[in-house]
């Protein structure tokens, strides 16, 4: 057995924490040899809901949990840190302008970004989840100039995972037989979800998705406008937002960069935008198709874009840049 590793999650009273940390505890993202010190941050009004969560944790027995520390205080939640999953925001209010809400988060994720700065390890992997997760991942990387800004990414697994499903049901395969779906740009309604370098095992014999699917009105409406507005789909329905699907994609996503991508295949993140062949802005965090090897993420860079493809890039993009100047506005204020 190595060494315990620290793993915090914010939010670590909320029901996506609820769905998510039995599954880090057990050993399905860091590995099952892998001793973990799980750290759960959260405000202090939902303390006494965190004692709940750790007892549980307790009796569920697991091997591999170490110790469970509960705690509202960033100089206990951030030290030592090597992975941050920061899942904790402020959520948008009814009758809540965007612009309130970016200031809200900006003040959370600029306090955040300075605790990782101050006690967590220079090699923390920090995934940000709490929306808007490009923006907020961005001004924590701001707010901790000693962290690489490599070292973080923003969630658009969930919105690559529900693409990827929608194309296996639409075909009717497993979805392990799709492969190579993109997501671009923002986590929001306007992200673009990409299948024009998407594959399908059909039959054992790899087609490309746009040849599988073979119905282009359905991939250029509704396949797109369902991955947009899923979340919202989801909202409606169960009257929450998504939690256990947001689980797994948060799990996916810190599997792949403790253990890196397979051989000829990419997923979705969002990350540091400098270094592009897409044209996309300097300074942002944008989703990607990534390649990981050595808890690094690559880049796929020089792919092929269309007119359309590249029209709703730019469109996330320019998005993106709004959401930027506007909460480095309130950053510097």
């Amino acid at each position: 057995m190595c060494d315990p590793i620290r793993v915090l999650v914010t939010g670590a009273a909320g029901q996506i924490a609820y769905s998510l940390l039995y599954s880090i505890a057990k050993g399905d993202v860091f590995g099952k040899d892998q001793p973990i010190i799980l750290v759960l941050l959260d405000i202090p009004a939902m303390l006494p809901v965190l004692d709940g969560v750790v007892m549980e944790l307790q009796d569920c027995a697991l091997p591999l949990l170490r110790e469970v520390i509960p705690t509202d205080k960033v100089e206990v939640g951030f030290k030592d840190l090597d992975a941050a999953i920061l899942v904790g925001s402020m959520p948008r209010k009814e009758g809540m302008e965007r612009k309130d809400l970016l200031k809200a988060n900006v003040a959370i994720f600029k306090t955040q970004g300075a605790a990782l700065d101050k006690y967590a390890k220079k090699t923390v992997k920090v995934l940000v989840v709490g929306n808007p997760a490009n923006t907020n991942c961005l001004i924590a990387s701001k707010s901790a100039p000693s962290i690489p800004k490599e070292n973080f990414s923003c969630l658009t697994r969930l919105d690559h995972n529900r693409a990827r499903s929608q194309v296996a049901m639409r075909v009717g395969v497993s979805s392990d037989s799709v492969k190579n779906v993109i997501i671009w740009g923002n986590h929001s309604s306007t992200q673009y979800p990409d299948v024009h370098h998407a594959t399908v095992n059909l039959r054992g014999k790899e087609v490309s998705a746009l040849d599988a699917v073979n119905d282009n009105a359905w991939l250029k409406g509704d396949f797109i406008t369902t991955v947009q507005q899923r979340g919202a789909a989801v909202i409606k329905a169960r009257k929450l937002s998504s939690a256990m699907s947001a689980a797994k994609a948060i799990c996916d996503h810190m599997k792949d960069i403790w253990f890196g991508t397979p051989e000829g295949e990419f997923v979705s993140m969002g990350v540091y935008s400098s270094g592009n062949s897409y044209g996309v802005s300097d300074d942002l965090m944008y989703s990607f198709p990534v390649t990981i090897k050595n808890k690094t993420w690559k880049i796929v860079n020089n792919l092929t874009i269309n007119d359309f493809s590249r029209g709703k890039m730019d469109a996330t993009a320019a998005e993106l840049v709004d959401e930027r100047d506007t909460a480095i506005s309130f950053l510097r204020a």
